[in-house]
């Protein structure tokens, strides 16, 4: 043991960042009282060429070692595992994380939810209001009808609660030189860490 570590904890192997993909790649969810899936959404772009895409991404991240992440293929209803029967796809969920954009912000949580271990790439982001002030923001599970807060990950009803992700915005290296453009960033997370 060093002196100079003798207060720091040891680095967890699953505390580790990594990259899921341009912030460019993910389309900016706002009200439009659709789920994370449908409809289908071109990037950021005014380009009629481009392909729509899914609102969200998921990833399998291994509990050991999240640089061994990768990105699980979504369908037009949900996951390709969909097919499994219902008590498997809780399973197949289990180390999966949900990374979307809403409103210009972006979140990652646990892609199970922790009532009814349904994928809730199928849930629709809302905001929290009080009397038309936005407090938070919300994803609702559709197999029950309940919701999450997507910061503190509380449950509007009982005492369940949806793990939440650390999100980061890095710039990408070489940052551009002309002044009007804007730099590209990348969407890096992780495993919220606990406290002590």
């Amino acid at each position: 043991m060093n002196i100079f570590n003798a207060f720091r904890a040891p680095s967890r192997s699953d505390a580790d960042w990594f990259s899921v993909g341009l912030v460019s790649s993910f389309p900016d969810l706002g009200s439009d009282d659709d789920n994370l899936l449908q409809p289908r959404r071109t990037c950021n772009t005014d380009d009629a060429n481009l392909e729509p895409v899914p609102g969200c991404k998921v990833f399998q991240v291994p509990p050991g070692n999240s640089s061994q992440s990768t990105e699980v293929p979504l369908s037009a209803d949900g996951l390709d595992l969909v097919e499994s029967p219902e008590s498997e796809i809780g399973a197949d969920l289990k180390d999966q994380v949900l990374v979307f954009q809403h409103k210009g912000k972006f979140h990652a949580i646990d892609h199970k939810c922790p009532h009814s271990s349904f994928p809730l790439s199928q849930g629709t982001p809302f905001d929290i209001e009080d009397f038309g002030i936005v407090l938070s923001a919300g994803l609702t599970c559709p197999k029950h009808g309940w919701s999450f807060d997507l910061f503190s990950g509380m449950a509007d009803r009982g005492s369940y609660k949806l793990k939440v992700w650390e999100v980061q915005l890095r710039d990408l290296k070489p940052a551009p030189t002309d002044a009007a453009t804007k730099a590209e960033q990348e969407v890096w997370v992780r495993r919220k860490q606990r406290m002590g």
